[in-house]
C-alpha cells in the first residue's frame, strides 16, 4: 500500500473545510476504484485562525481518523504552515493542496499517475486564466513573474499554484531547507526533480474570503526576490558606477564653466536638485543593502519557523 499524505493550510477557513472534504471524498471514491493500493491521511493546518477553524477540523477528526492537524500558538503565515505540514506528512507522496477549492480536487488522480506511473518526481498546476481576480492585480502578478524569470537563475512558471503532489523524495529535500524567509514556489523550483505542469482554469474560492490583499502581495513578491535573486545588490553597484560618473562629468563641467564664464552667484535650485538626487540614490541603496541584512539578522536568529499549540 501507498500512502497518500495531504497537506491543508487553513486560515479562518471554517466554511471552506466542510466543503473540501466533501469534494475529497469523491476524488477517494474515484481512487478506490482506479488505484486501490492508495490510501490518504489528512494533514489540516490551522494558522492561528480566529474562527472555528479548528473546531471544524478535530470534528472532522472523531468521524475519520485518516484527519489529523496541527494548530500554531498565533498566525505564522502560509508558508510557515506548508512547511509544518511537511515536517508531519509520513506517506510516500505528498500533497499540497488549499481548503478553498480554487485548486480543483478532481486534478489529483491525473497528477498522482505522474508520479506513479509517468516517471515524473512531481506534478503541479497552474492556472492558464486569471478570470474573476481584478485585472490589476492580474497585470502585477504577469509582471512579477516575468522579473523573476530576468534576475534568478531558477524558472518560475507564470501563473503556478502550491497545488502539487511530489514523491517523497523531493519531500525530503523541500524539508532540507529549513530558511525562516520562505518562498514555496521558489523552493519548489529551487531543489529541481522532473515536473509535469497541468493547466487548469482560474476556479472561484468556494467560500470565505480571500486573505491576500493586494499590499499583501507586494510584500510577498519582495520576498521572493530577496530569497531567490542578489539582482538588487548587482542593482546598486550599477546604480554606483552610474551616479559616480555623472558626479565626475558634472564636476568637470563646473570647473570648465567657471574658467570660461567666472563663478556667477546663479544656479542653487540646480545645485538644491542635485543633492536631493544623490541623497535619495544613497538612501535607496542603503534600503536595498539594510533589506539583505535584515533578512540575514533574522535567519541568524534561528527561531523556529512555527510553534504548535495543538495538534493530533
Amino acid at each position: 500500500m501507498s500512502l497518500l499524505s495531504v497537506i491543508v493550510p487553513c486560515y479562518n477557513e471554517e466554511a471552506a473545510i466542510p466543503l473540501f472534504f466533501d469534494a475529497m471524498k469523491n476524488v477517494m471514491n474515484d481512487f478506490a476504484v482506479r488505484y486501490p493500493d492508495v490510501e490518504f491521511e489528512y494533514i489540516f493546518v490551522d494558522d492561528g485562525s480566529t474562527d472555528a477553524t479548528v473546531d471544524v477540523i478535530k470534528k472532522l477528526r472523531e468521524s475519520d481518523r485518516r484527519v489529523h492537524y496541527v494548530s500554531f500558538s498565533r498566525n505564522f503565515g502560509k508558508e510557515a504552515a506548508l512547511y509544518a505540514g511537511f515536517t508531519k506528512a509520513a506517506g510516500d507522496y505528498v500533497v499540497c493542496i488549499d481548503a478553498d477549492l480554487q485548486d480543483p480536487p478532481e486534478l489529483l488522480g491525473e497528477m498522482y499517475a505522474a508520479v506513479s506511473l509517468e516517471g515524473y518526481d512531481s506534478a503541479a498546476t497552474r492556472r492558464v486564466t486569471r478570470k474573476g481576480e481584478p485585472k490589476i492585480r492580474s497585470f502585477f502578478a504577469r509582471i512579477f513573474y516575468k522579473i523573476m524569470n530576468r534576475i534568478s537563475d531558477i524558472e518560475f512558471v507564470d501563473g503556478a499554484r502550491d497545488y502539487r503532489i511530489m514523491t517523497r523524495r523531493m519531500a525530503d529535500a523541500v524539508l532540507r531547507l529549513g530558511e525562516n524567509n520562505r518562498f514555496t514556489k521558489g523552493i519548489y523550483a529551487w531543489v529541481g526533480f522532473r515536473t509535469k505542469w497541468i493547466e487548469f482554469e482560474n476556479v472561484e474560492r468556494i467560500a470565505g474570503e480571500t486573505k491576500w490583499s493586494f499590499f499583501g502581495l507586494m510584500r510577498y513578491s519582495f520576498e521572493a526576490i530577496l530569497g531567490f535573486s542578489t539582482a538588487p545588490l548587482s542593482f546598486v553597484i550599477s546604480l554606483g558606477f552610474i551616479v559616480t560618473a555623472m558626479a565626475f562629468i558634472l564636476i568637470v563641467f563646473i570647473i570648465i564653466k567657471t574658467l570660461i564664464f567666472g563663478d556667477p552667484t546663479s544656479g542653487w535650485p540646480s545645485m538644491i536638485c542635485i543633492v536631493v538626487f544623490f541623497a535619495g540614490t544613497q538612501l535607496l541603496c542603503t534600503g536595498i543593502v539594510g533589506a539583505y541584512l535584515g533578512k540575514t539578522y533574522l535567519e541568524t536568529k534561528n527561531r523556529p519557523i512555527f510553534i504548535t499549540r495543538e495538534e493530533e
